[in-house]
């Protein structure tokens, strides 16, 4: 079922659906994505959990973060969605970008269970290039206003900062741009020792967005974390390979599936 709740000014759109007394899941999607591309992994869990799967602001149909969010903020928004909502101890399950706000909800929260599918939360490592040409990009916007005028310089900057990001950078409006460039530069092992939740991990191998080393790194620094890997599948590993992906979910939350609600 559709709902939508505003928090602190920002409306959230999202689906609730499974049996009313099953144990909370809140579910989170992937940069650029909204709560459909993740409803196949809500359907493998509505048969006996509560599942709240949500737009996260900027994505779907929720609103934009009214500045420059970092995780922080994304994960207070879901701590007082939870509040709202009345979810105690829920179980978080985050692909992707959706993985930062769970590793550092999990943290401190008390959070019994985590499924992190291809999660963000370590800031990649940069060759000399990506150096070379941010350094190259913080100089010409010093410089440009000045050659060019302010207009002029401001139109060619916006030029090169679209053509030299990313897909997921230049699909993105100017907040989430900034949203995008803060996010991804927070590294976020620190809190994973803190982590009490039972953590599975579920990879593509040959995923390049968050690579298989920031698996091998959470499996090791989070206390009570398992990874399970799929060979032939992307970052999108639950939908590269959605049959392994189905039989590893249904044992990890098998107890739940089970009950009759």
């Amino acid at each position: 079922m559709k709902k939508e709740i505003i928090i602190d000014g920002v409306r959230i759109v999202y689906d609730e659906s499974g049996p009313e007394r099953g144990a909370p899941v809140v579910l989170m999607h992937g940069w650029g994505c909204d709560h459909s591309t993740v409803r196949s992994v809500a359907a493998l869990l509505e048969p006996g959990l509560h599942v709240y799967n949500i737009d996260l602001p900027g994505h779907g149909e929720s609103d934009e973060p009214p500045t420059a969010w970092g995780v922080e903020d994304f994960t207070r928004l879901i701590e007082k969605f939870c509040k709202q909502n009345g979810i105690e101890h829920p179980t978080l399950i985050g692909h992707s970008f959706g993985g930062r706000i769970s590793l550092l909800m999990a943290s401190r929260n008390d959070v019994p269970r985590m499924v992190l599918i291809d999660g963000a939360g370590i800031k990649p490592k940069r060759p000399l290039k990506y150096y070379l040409k941010v350094y190259s990009f913080k100089a010409a916007k010093k410089i440009f206003p000045l050659i060019f005028g302010e207009k002029k310089g401001q139109q060619l900057i916006d030029k090169w900062r679209g053509s030299a990001g990313s897909a997921d950078y230049r699909n993105s409006t100017p907040v989430m741009r900034a949203v995008m460039s803060r996010c991804v530069n927070e590294d976020l092992k620190h809190v994973m020792p803190d982590i009490k939740a039972s953590t599975l991990l579920i990879w593509g191998e040959n995923d390049t967005a968050t690579p298989i080393s920031d698996a091998r790194y959470m499996e090791k620094h989070i206390p009570d974390a398992g990874l399970v890997v799929f060979p032939d599948a992307g970052h999108y590993s639950f939908l590269d390979n959605p049959g392994g992906f189905a039989a590893v979910m249904r044992e990890f939350f098998k107890k739940d599936l089970e009950k009759k609600q």
